[in-house]
């Protein structure tokens, strides 16, 4: 197993040495995502800004007006929330062609605290007008996203996580942006997941297997733009519908799929993610625990949720 950080150095190194006008912006933490592979393959099309993460955006969009493909580099909470204001003015309004690659996203980022860790991220940048919202399962469609975002002519947020899970998808994986793909089959009940928490939530389901309920996995990893009639379909006339998440419960995943579903009616819904409070620093299995994110959390969830149907 590789760590999409690691995944998106090596790819953004292998595609700069061919194409001239990619280039990564860091905000003086290269080590931790990874930026330093580019910086050691291909150090001219690598740029340290420092911790001046506004600066860095107004450069990445200054260099895309003179034919560059700029990639932004820090953890996802300096993006969505110190340089906000700067994604939104100059990227966000004019459509520039600058891709935020966002580290260290979700719960999980090596136990640095409720200041680094950013579960708002979807809600933020799903409501952002011409922005494109990704978050791959594992590292094979990590890589798949990042080459699809190269050559993509708009803004993009991609959220990678710190650490490696277990794969989802085979090596050879081909992402469809907008495309939610069923990754396992089930009659029983639908849990949607997006990012590497989809694949604990394929945890779950093998969990829930055992004890005789079937389950449906749907990966969305693009949560803007989405097809709408393609989820639909995967859903189908499933009563039960459960969304899984390594976000806040208000505005990401579940709520995209609640709005979704809303305009249909007749479907279910629980949305499992992070209550409307502050995380915290810790281990990652403990935080996975504490906040239902596990697998076995889930699973637990899951059926709750089938028996208040049930009744």
């Amino acid at each position: 197993m590789k760590a999409q950080r690691v995944v998106w150095g090596e790819t953004l190194a292998e595609i700069a040495s061919t194409d001239p006008t990619l280039v990564v912006l860091d905000g003086d933490l290269a080590t931790s995502t990874r930026a330093d592979i580019v910086a050691d393959k291909q150090p001219d099309a690598f740029i340290e800004v420092g911790i001046a993460e506004q600066n860095m955006v107004g450069m990445a969009f200054g260099m895309s007006t003179l034919g560059y493909r700029p990639w932004l580099s820090t953890f996802g909470v300096f993006l969505t929330h110190r340089a906000i204001d700067q994604i939104r003015m100059l990227v966000s309004q004019t459509k520039a062609p600058v891709r935020i690659a966002a580290a260290y996203s979700g719960l999980l980022n090596g136990s640095s605290g409720k200041t680094h860790q950013d579960i708002e991220d979807f809600a933020i940048m799903r409501a952002m007008p011409n922005m494109t919202v990704i978050a791959p399962a594992d590292e094979y469609e990590a890589a798949s996203v990042i080459r699809w975002a190269a050559e993509h002519p708009g803004p993009v947020y991609i959220r990678f996580a710190r650490d490696a899970v277990t794969p989802v998808f085979p090596e050879d994986h081909v992402f469809e942006v907008a495309k939610p793909v069923a990754v396992r089959n089930g009659s029983d009940v639908t849990l949607i997941s997006t990012g590497v928490q989809t694949s604990r939530t394929l945890d779950a389901a093998n969990i829930l297997a055992e004890a005789g309920i079937e389950a449906q996995v749907i990966h969305l990893a693009t949560l803007k733009p989405l097809d709408d009639a393609a989820l639909l379909s995967l859903i189908g006339n499933q009563e039960n519908v459960v969304t899984v998440e390594d976000h806040s419960r208000i505005g990401g995943l579940g709520g995209l799929v609640a709005e979704l579903l809303s305009e249909r009616g007749g479907t279910r819904l629980t949305r499992i993610g992070l209550e409307d409070r502050w995380s915290e620093s810790a281990p990652n299995e403990f935080l996975l625990e504490k906040y239902g994110l596990s697998a076995e959390r889930v699973a637990e969830s899951v059926k709750a949720s089938l028996l208040i149907t049930a009744r």
